[in-house]
């Protein structure tokens, strides 16, 4: 939260004006009465300089205005979301397509996606077939994603592996989207 008027501490401060311009630095009695006069409040926004930063500004106004910034950085950090796919070292084809084709969806939402092989009872005798089938996995959606490591065995029972999505320069298109008509 940002000091305002009579919590700012300074003796002296720093004074922007309402458009960014800077007033220069004075007593902070100067700046209060400033304030006054405009009918604005007195906001300390870099207390860390020195001397502190003050600007002129509406409070309510100036809270809203931050809390849009903020949201556009939330906005931007889909790419923090991860989801997991769950497969099975004995998936059928039609099954390993649906999941690819979720795969390919969220990387294209700029979302990581997790892939999870756990191996049941007599599968973690065969390990091999669990690898061949996230490494195609991990192959087919090599057009959207790409992984940080090869697929990890964790324990004797789940192989994962993290997709991350490319930029969305270099990531081939998403065939869902192209078929959709624009309506």
């Amino acid at each position: 939260m940002h000091r305002r008027n009579g919590k700012i501490r300074a003796r002296e401060v720093r004074v922007l004006d309402e458009n960014k311009e800077q007033l220069g630095v004075m007593s902070l009695e100067q700046a209060l009465k400033l304030a006054r006069e405009k009918q604005l409040d007195l906001v300390e926004v870099a207390a860390a300089a020195t001397p502190p930063v003050c600007r002129l500004v509406n409070y309510g106004k100036f809270l809203y205005e931050e809390s849009k910034r903020n949201q556009g950085t939330k906005a931007s950090k889909a790419a923090d979301k991860v989801k997991e796919i769950q497969l099975s070292a004995t998936i059928d084809p039609h099954d390993f397509a649906t999941k690819l084709s979720h795969a390919v969806q969220f990387l294209s939402d700029d979302m990581k996606v997790r892939v999870k092989l756990r191996f049941k009872g007599r599968q973690k005798a065969h390990k091999e077939f669990g690898f061949q089938i996230v490494n195609r996995f991990v192959t087919e959606a090599a057009p959207y994603g790409r992984t940080d490591s090869p697929p990890k065995l964790l324990g004797d029972r789940d192989l994962n592996v993290l997709i991350t999505p490319l930029p969305k320069d270099k990531r081939a298109k998403n065939a869902r989207e192209e078929v959709q008509p624009a309506a």
